[in-house]
């Protein structure tokens, strides 16, 4: 497996956590993080809300670091790196032949 694969399945993951979290939360305050209980003890956080904000921070970064981590890691073998346009048009023309200047015949006086 390839290091790029693992990037792949690594920021699928983090993608699905972050679809997640978002979706538990509600703008108006009414979603399951008032259900849950809003002055208790989550994970050691005291605000449910706090919790799922900080979360939410900390997902998006690792998945912007994890892109840049993994376009680092890519070595383009799905993509050719030579250009084929120039190979052809190279190919197509003939090599260019040096000029012969021409002088104009002299008439003999």
């Amino acid at each position: 497996m390839s290091t790029f694969s693992i990037f792949l399945v690594l920021i699928t993951i983090v993608c699905f956590l972050l679809i997640v979290v978002i979706m538990v939360q509600n703008p108006k305050g009414g979603g399951l993080s008032s259900s849950v209980g809003g002055s208790q003890m989550l994970g050691g956080v005291q605000k449910t809300t706090d919790f799922l904000d900080k979360s939410t921070w900390t997902l998006a970064i690792v998945l912007i670091a994890l892109i840049l981590l993994s376009s680092l890691s890519f070595t383009g073998t799905l993509s050719d790196s030579d250009s084929k346009i120039i190979d052809n048009t190279e190919a197509a023309a003939p090599a260019a032949q040096p000029a012969v200047p021409v002088t104009p015949a002299t008439p003999a006086k």
